[in-house]
């Protein structure tokens, strides 16, 4: 397989897009921490006999908890640089595909 080599734009592109994501990351944690604590006041001062705020924080929880797990990199389900390895066979069955339709065409 080949290595492929980035320059320092595209190293600063790729910098750029992952503080881009912590930040998102950042945001989405920090609405979550403002808006729940306010949806439990209102439950319970509204309608205390049923919790349904359980469903709006163990929903957005679930989602803030992946969010943070991909922008950091943890990834049980798809393994460490799965990603890199995608974008490595993409590229060869690429390359594959062009070698066969210029054979095709040069026939």
């Amino acid at each position: 397989m080949e290595n492929f080599n980035l320059s320092d734009e595209q190293l600063y592109e790729k910098a750029k897009k992952k503080a881009n994501q912590i930040r998102g990351f950042y945001y989405n944690l920090g609405c979550y921490c403002i808006v729940i604590p306010f949806l439990i006041f209102i439950n319970l001062t509204f309608v205390p006999q049923f919790h349904w705020f359980w469903f709006s924080m163990l929903g957005w929880g679930t989602g803030v908890l992946m969010h943070g797990l991909d922008v950091f990199g943890f990834n049980p389900f798809m393994g460490k640089n799965w990603e890199e390895r995608k974008l490595h066979q993409f590229i060869e069955e690429e390359k594959l595909k062009q070698e066969k339709l210029n054979k095709l065409f040069k026939d």
